[in-house]
Order: structure tokens, then sequence, then C-alpha cells
């Protein structure tokens, strides 16, 4: 579902600033992954889906202009940088520089452009705007500049974009998912080989965001990082040929007796991949998620990797007992965020608005709810 007045504020803002109509238009969405939780950079595989909220991003040859710029109906001031030859400067254009520095460096030359971009994709909640923004981007100026690119290739230079541009080490996800999810399915992605499938899924899924400060959230997103290493680094000791953490087995994480840290990490690891394999046969068999998969994996996210919070635990509880929901956890890396619900979608309408209001008087903080569906990944919407 694109909402319908996106297009139309792009087409504003665009004849506004430039007093001028868009050579090409395209999109990519935001993303929410349903399991596989701090596997990714850890060599093992997750199940995320396009949410229905998309970056909308136009585009116009400006040949005889001495840099590029991108207005955002989001952003104060517009962004500007040369697309041949772009520098890193700390603001918000840096993502959409990055994927011309990126393109650049893979033999795409990008004229210099004109650029409008609008978004219904949540700011600050983990759902990957920028991911969205970066793919939007490519797709958009890679058909500017008269090149036809995959979008798998497509999602890699966005990856890299915002990892070696813009500075920011996420993994794989966020990007692919952008740019590879379809209508009605979840993408199951390996993120060591970076093969992909997509398996239907016809269930609702509600995003409940605690709005609570993340500020611990690098820190101690850096230390489990630290310590998923630590792990893998003790297992090679006794089993040297293993790839990856999320390659190992429960019995090998036994067998090389890990202090009791290092264990606990691999071993939701592990166990977080088999949740993935659960999910993905449950889906291909029925299109639907076995909901208490979901909160198996919130428990090992609480206890075992340790990256949960009194809120995100509520929210789960209170799932728990609702009707027509099939299961509920945390959904991206923790320490805040969000946490998503399976099921039907009258029933988590219900059960959402009902745990807004009693979420507000616990917690003395107004949640955010958005109802979703498995929706399309980026496109050209017009050329």
């Amino acid at each position: 579902m694109t909402h319908p007045h996106e297009p139309d504020q792009l087409r504003s803002l665009f004849r506004r600033e430039f007093k001028a109509e868009p050579d090409v238009s395209a999109s990519a969405p935001g993303r929410v992954n349903i399991v596989g939780e701090h596997t990714d950079y850890n060599g093992g595989e997750v199940l995320p889906i396009a949410i229905n909220r998309r970056v909308h991003f136009a585009a116009r040859v400006a040949p005889k202009a001495a840099a590029s710029t991108v207005y955002s109906s989001s952003e104060p001031a517009p962004g500007r940088f040369d697309a041949s030859s772009p520098a890193r400067t700390g603001e918000w254009s840096d993502y959409i520089a990055g994927v011309c520095a990126e393109l650049t460096s893979r033999g795409i030359h990008i004229p210099q452009f004109e650029a409008a971009m609008v978004s219904d994709v949540p700011i600050g909640a983990g759902l990957s705007s920028s991911a969205a923004v970066e793919v939007a981007a490519s797709v958009a100026l890679t058909t500017l500049a008269g090149r036809s690119v995959e979008l798998k290739e497509l999602a890699i230079v966005s990856w890299r974009a915002e990892n070696e541009f813009v500075g920011v080490g996420c993994g794989v996800m966020d990007q692919f998912a952008s740019a590879l999810c379809q209508s009605g399915r979840a993408l199951h992605l390996w993120c060591d080989t970076l093969a992909t499938e997509t398996v239907r899924l016809d269930e609702h899924v509600l995003i409940f965001d605690t709005a609570t400060p993340r500020s611990l959230r690098a820190s101690e997103f850096n230390a489990r990082r630290a310590e998923c290493e630590q792990a893998l680094a003790l297992l090679r000791r006794k089993f040297p040929d293993l790839p990856n953490l999320a390659a190992a087995t429960p019995r090998q994480i036994e067998d090389a007796g890990l202090p009791s840290v290092p264990r606990r990490r691999a071993l939701h690891v592990v166990n977080e991949v088999a949740r993935v394999h659960t999910v993905v046969d449950g889906l291909k068999a029925t299109g639907r998620i076995p909901g208490e998969v979901l909160y198996e994996s919130h428990e090992s996210l609480r206890t075992l990797f340790e990256c949960s919070t009194a809120q995100l635990d509520w929210f789960v509880d209170r799932m728990r007992g609702s009707p027509g929901v099939s299961g509920a956890r945390l959904t991206g890396a923790g320490w805040g965020g969000c946490a998503i619900a399976v099921g039907e979608r009258d029933h988590l309408t219900a059960a959402g608005e009902a745990a807004a209001v009693d979420y507000q008087r616990e917690f003395g903080v107004k949640p955010r709810i958005w109802l979703t569906v498995a929706s399309d990944g980026a496109r050209v919407d017009a050329a």
C-alpha cells in the first residue's frame, strides 16, 4: 500500500523548489524483522518484510549545475554535494552522497542532478528509514544515468554507502529487505552468502514503538558484537574450521566449555537461526507464522542476549494474553525501540489500541503503533 498523498507531495515539493518536472521517480520501503535477531553480523539468517511505508525520491539531470541539490520534506535545509566526487559532511544528505560515491566507484557516472524526497517511514523507530533513502536514491539515480542495475546489486551499493561513506556499521539486512522484498512475502536472507528466497506471509504485523530513549544502545550493541567475536574465537580453538558463529551447534558450544557470557550469546545466535528455519517452514506450509517461536525468540533475547527492556517485555507479555494474536517479540537490536505482534488484522488493531492506552498509563510515554502487511520492495515509479 502506498499512502496516496506521498507521490503528490513529492511532485509538489519538486515543482516548488525546481520549477520543473522530474525525469524519474522511485521509491523504497522501510522494513521490520520477523525473526532472526543479532544473527546477521554472526553469519546467520534473517527473515524481514518490507512495511507499507516508503521513501519517494524524484530527480532530474541538471547539466549546467556545479553541484547536486536534494530537498527533503523532513529537513529544514537542502543537501548539496558534487555527485561525481562527493565528500562526507555529516549532514543528512550523506546517505544520498554515499550512494553516488559507491556508484561512481563502480564506473557508473552520475550526472549532477536536482532531487526531492518525501517519506512516511517513521524516523528513529528502528524501521530502517536510512536504508529506504539509500535504496530509493540508488534506483532513481541509476535510472537517471541510463543504467540498468539489478536490485540485489543496488542493495549492496546502498549497504556500502551506509558502512563506508556514512560510517554506520550495519549488516546487510536493511538494504536487502528494502530492495528485494515482495508483497505478501517475507525475505529469507542468508547473511554469509547473500542468497535469498521469498516465502508467503498472509498475516498482518503490528509494530509497537515503545518510544523509549536508546542511549545505551550503541555501547551495548558494540559489547554484544565483541562477546560474539570472543565466543567464535574460543569455539575455533576446538573447531578450527567453523566459518562463523551462526554455523556452530549447541553441542559444540557445550563441548567448547565457554565462559558464561560468551556461552549465552552463542546459544542465542545458534538457536535463533534454528527459529528462522522453523518460521520459514511454517510459512511455506501455511502462510502463517508459528507464533510460539516468536515468544521463544523474545525470551532468548531477554535472558541469553540481554537486550530487552521492561517496556518491551511488558508489550510481549501483554500480547500473549490477547485474543487473535499468535506471537510477539522485540524486533531490531533491542534496548528500546520496537516490538511486533502477528495475527489477524482486526484482533491486532484492537490489541494494539488497548495496549497503547495502558502503556501510556504504565510508563508515562505515548507509544507509536502501525499495522502493516508484507509489502513491495524498491521500484521505479515513473521514468
